[in-house]
């Protein structure tokens, strides 16, 4: 392969055993049985290979792995089959102070955070720490993470191993605070960050060279990685995902008169939306059989008993992704990004890229998604590399990889890589390193954004 500029290796670690222990993980767990209830509720399930025994456990920690989304945090522990915990990622502020219990019962509090919120949603105003994939309220997003291990997780930090994730090119200053809160808030004894979509690649064995589709709450990203080599040059970011879904839901909802707009009703939207919409294969077709039939019409039950009837945005919703404009992004559609990235690759590379597109993240999980992508991507090298002519068309090889997994493979290949990474202390941030060598020297372990 031609020499690359500003490559980067996906970790020091020979990429040969992590793929290979990501089989044998793999194997091992009867993912196909848990994928359906795991996507609405969380599987508990005993890390691999470690005693079961509460003293024998304190005795062998596992790394905790966080994996926090735009729209959802997932943690749980190094080598386990789901997350432990998923949840919201979202904090809640009581609208009427006076109010301490909610017609549940529910106790209310001064901050909230998590399912909590969500439960009480009606009476809170609700804030979100992340936007597009970055934090950027850190005091709500500490409240968070207090409220993941003291009362979640139920562990003590101090002295612990943690993962953490995060998005492509994530500002270098939100890497370093987010370690600086993990050894100086938390006490953690070492710390590891990885970027989201290379551990997606992890969890999807035997790949070494493909394109990952990383597509969650705030953001989409497209990052290539050509024999175990990630090419950063070419990472893309498409600022348009699943909270654009759902805010163009909210805006087609209230054009068939259905006012949605409170800060609690975004959550409730976003249910409908994982529960009713699709993404179209054929837009005419289904715009005409919205038109002349009912047979697209779902209905849904709000909280509060009313009953909405949703019809055309159900495809409608989603269709931002591959047509941005619709939601006032100026960037090409997720098809035509994916395509232009790949042809920006070097010839030889090229082919590869085609044959193993992963998908990756919630709004990943929308059914016609992957054949709808095939199509645009077949379309485009029909009319841009072929000039049209259908006879050589059957040459193109693409394949996309869609496994039923996929809301969770960016934790999935964080416990993997935890796993591996058990007993390799050089690995690890440690807090003595982050003492004695300071933020910037020990960023540099990590290797770039």
């Amino acid at each position: 392969m031609p020499a690359q500029p500003r490559q980067t290796t996906l970790t020091s670690l020979s990429l040969t055993s992590l793929f290979t222990a990501s089989f044998i993980f793999r194997l091992t767990t009867s993912f196909g049985a848990l994928c359906d209830s795991a996507a609405v509720n969380p599987v508990v399930s005993t890390p691999l290979n470690l005693p079961t025994s509460l003293a024998s456990r304190k005795r062998f920690t596992p790394s905790i792995i966080l994996d926090g989304g735009t729209g959802f945090l997932k943690v749980g522990y190094a080598a386990q089959n789901f997350p432990e915990f998923q949840y919201p990622s979202i904090v809640g502020r009581p609208i009427l102070r006076s109010e301490e219990k909610g017609n549940d019962g529910l106790v209310i509090k001064d901050i909230m955070c998590g399912d909590e919120a969500a439960a009480a949603r009606t009476m809170l105003q609700i804030s979100y720490p992340m936007e597009n994939g970055i934090v950027k309220k850190w005091d709500d997003m500490q409240h968070l993470w207090d409220y993941t291990f003291y009362e979640k997780m139920k562990v003590d930090p101090t002295g612990r191993k943690i993962l953490l994730t995060e998005p492509p090119m994530n500002p270098l200053r939100n890497r370093e605070k987010m370690c600086e809160v993990m050894f100086e808030r938390y006490q953690f004894g070492g710390v590891y960050v990885a970027i989201q979509a290379v551990l997606a690649l992890y969890a999807q064995a035997g790949l070494s060279s493909g394109v990952v589709v990383d597509s969650g709450d705030g953001v989409t990203h497209i990052v290539p990685v050509y024999e175990s080599v990630v090419l950063n040059h070419l990472t893309r970011r498409l600022d348009v995902a699943g909270r654009d879904v759902t805010r163009n839901l909210i805006a087609l909802l209230l054009r068939r008169g259905y006012a949605l707009n409170r800060t609690a009703d975004f959550e409730t939207v976003r249910q409908i939306k994982e529960k009713l919409c699709y993404v179209s294969y054929d837009l005419e077709l289904d715009q005409r059989l919205s038109e002349d039939t009912t047979v697209l019409v779902e209905s849904y039950t709000l909280p509060d008993g009313r009953v909405i009837r949703v019809g055309s945005e159900r495809f409608e919703a989603p269709e931002c992704l591959f047509q941005p404009h619709l939601v006032d992004v100026e960037q090409p559609g997720i098809a035509e990004f994916l395509f232009n990235t790949i042809q920006a690759a070097d010839v030889d590379v090229r082919s590869s890229l085609f044959k193993a597109i992963v998908l990756s993240g919630g709004s990943s999980m929308y059914p016609g998604l992957p054949s709808r992508l095939e199509k645009e991507l077949k379309q485009l090298w029909l009319t841009k590399v072929l000039g049209g002519n259908p006879e050589r068309l059957g040459k193109f090889k693409v394949r996309i990889e869609d496994p039923p997994r996929r809301r969770h493979m960016v934790f999935l290949g964080g416990a993997v890589l935890a796993n591996i990474m058990a007993d390799k202390e050089n690995m690890w941030i440690s807090k003595a390193e982050w003492e004695e060598q300071g933020a910037a020297r020990c960023l540099e372990k990590l290797g770039p954004r």
